[in-house]
């Protein structure tokens, strides 16, 4: 057993009285039984010095906090906050910069347990890549400008500074927990004392990053313990206790956009700020124009981690003089993207649980005039087709016509498989009445993450970023899961971000506007009166 967490609370490291184990995903699927059988016999006897704990299969452990754990984090940044947030932002910046050192010099450590918590590796070094520029030194520099103001205004010396809203929960999903738990860094640069939940099917990625990386950076700067907590556990205890708890400020729940929306009611019902990161349904549009196999490159990007990432496209557009062009040079694209153990080289595929799901979407699809590209079959870890293969096969439909796509699940909805509908809108009297309608149609979207599209035409990119009121980010010509410095990683709208969607940037989300004006010697009437 390699790494060997407890629950880190107030700057200790608290022993559980039970444990979640991780085994190899290389060893699920090379022999589950055996995987399976271990993990449950550890969970059940955590004895860290059985035979069981050393077997090779086995990466490593971590505590499960209970009830009064629960609430010891969350009182222990309650405690923290006033004097983090009184540290100079300068000081309290270093953090992003520091952080960003760490993550390049255990970037080999921090791979092999992405790797081992399933992630393939091609897709773990892309998670590390946006950490990179999430915390870029373009980056930061930006955030700090948006933090603190200061004007001179006659007498007066202006300024408009965010300050930190206190305490920050931060719930990051199953399919990405340690690139989102990251973003807690960010919440802790604003000022704000931070508690996360590493969830419980996929720990040890959060807890290396936070309690390794993050927490003895923290002591450097000297921050007081208690400012980073991190905890694993059952995310409906976890998540009530932090709703009912006086000390909790914000929530940065990452989830379903039905559950995110429930979530989000209980927040406000109890004063606290939602933050939330739902579901994500994104539109790639393709004019005709457009470089077709770059366009293809980036549209195949849907099929990274079998489509199991909130930020991958999910339906295309394409302009119909060049749909079949397309439509062939993704095909090609998409025979390229194969399963395989994942950590050899390459392999962007992942193993998709509740498979069942993706068929009913494509029987429904094909029933309601979808026409099949290619795809839609189960594969083994080598390729094979088989009906027991734990792999799906990248998936392409065809769909006629924007007026009635949206009938579709697969087109109104994220699907969370590796499963792309390519929408081919009916004739239009021109190309701009063709636009109009295809930006309309993205406006539609009750989803709002990222939208994009491929064109060469300055007019057809002017008018789309310019209408385009939907999503958090707009990419042109671009990776659309590619992370930048200045513009947003994360945030929507509508069902992807909630009733207060927006793009989100972690620093200035979890902190507030406050305006002062220092003044000396101007008697208050004259100041009411004056213009």
């Amino acid at each position: 057993m390699l790494f060997d967490f407890a629950s880190f609370i107030g700057g200790d490291d608290v022993e559980g009285t039970s444990w979640v184990y991780t085994v190899s995903s290389r060893s699920l699927l090379e022999d589950v039984f055996t995987s399976v059988s271990l993990k449950r016999q550890l969970e059940l006897d955590p004895d860290p010095n059985s035979e069981a704990a050393r077997h090779p299969y086995v990466v490593g452990r971590v505590a499960i906090a209970e009830g009064a754990q629960i609430d010891a984090a969350t009182e222990a940044a309650a405690a923290a906050v006033d004097e983090w947030s009184r540290m100079p932002l300068a000081t309290r910046m270093k953090l992003g910069e520091m952080f960003r050192e760490q993550l390049v010099a255990h970037r080999e450590t921090l791979l092999e347990i992405l790797v081992a918590e399933a992630h393939p590796r091609k897709l773990a070094e892309w998670e590390l890549t946006c950490l990179l520029q999430v915390f870029s030194a373009d980056s930061c520099s930006w955030y700090e400008q948006q933090m603190h103001t200061e004007f001179e205004h006659g007498p007066r010396r202006l300024v408009v500074r965010r300050q930190a809203d206190g305490v920050v929960c931060v719930n990051p999903p199953q399919n990405a927990p340690a690139p989102s738990s990251a973003l807690a860094v960010l919440s802790l640069m604003a000022g704000n004392a931070v508690v996360v939940r590493a969830p419980r099917s996929i720990a040890l990625s959060t807890m290396y990053i936070l309690r390794e990386l993050v927490a003895p950076l923290l002591a450097e700067l000297g921050a007081p313990p208690g400012t980073l907590n991190v905890i694993c556990g059952k995310p409906r205890q976890i998540l009530d206790r932090w709703l009912e708890h006086p000390g909790v400020d914000d929530i940065l729940y990452f989830g379903g956009s039905e559950e995110g929306k429930r979530f989000e009611q209980d927040c406000v019902a109890r004063g606290k700020k939602p933050i939330l990161e739902l579901a994500g349904n994104d539109c790639l549009v393709v004019w005709k124009d457009a470089d077709l196999e770059l366009a293809a490159e980036a549209i195949t990007e849907c099929f990274f981690g079998s489509g199991q990432i909130c930020m991958v496209p999910n339906h295309v557009v394409v302009h119909p003089d060049v749909a079949e062009e397309l439509l062939s040079a993704v095909r090609r694209q998409a025979a390229l993207i194969r399963p395989g153990y994942p950590d050899e080289p390459d392999v962007l595929l992942s193993p998709v649980r509740r498979s069942e799901r993706f068929f009913a979407l494509l029987e429904q699809a094909v029933g309601q005039g979808a026409q099949p590209v290619c795809g839609g079959r189960r594969l083994e870890v080598d390729g094979t087709p088989s009906p027991t293969g734990v792999f799906l096969e990248p998936t392409v439909l065809r769909v006629d016509g924007l007026t009635g796509a949206r009938e579709l699940d697969v087109v109104r909805h994220e699907t969370f498989f590796p499963l792309i509908p390519v929408v081919v809108p009916e004739p239009a009297a021109d190309d701009a009445a063709l636009l109009d309608a295809v930006v309309r149609f993205v406006n539609a979207n009750e989803y709002g993450l990222r939208n994009s599209l491929w064109s060469r035409s300055p007019q057809v990119v002017d008018r789309f970023v310019t209408r385009v009121r939907n999503g958090g980010l707009l990419k042109v010509n671009d990776s659309h899961i590619g992370f930048l410095p200045y513009v947003p990683s994360h945030g929507g709208t509508g069902l992807t971000g909630g009733v207060f969607g927006e793009a989100n940037y972690p620093m200035l989300k979890t902190s507030h506007l406050q305006g002062v004006s220092i003044c000396d010697g101007i008697p208050p009437r004259q100041a009411a009166f004056e213009a």
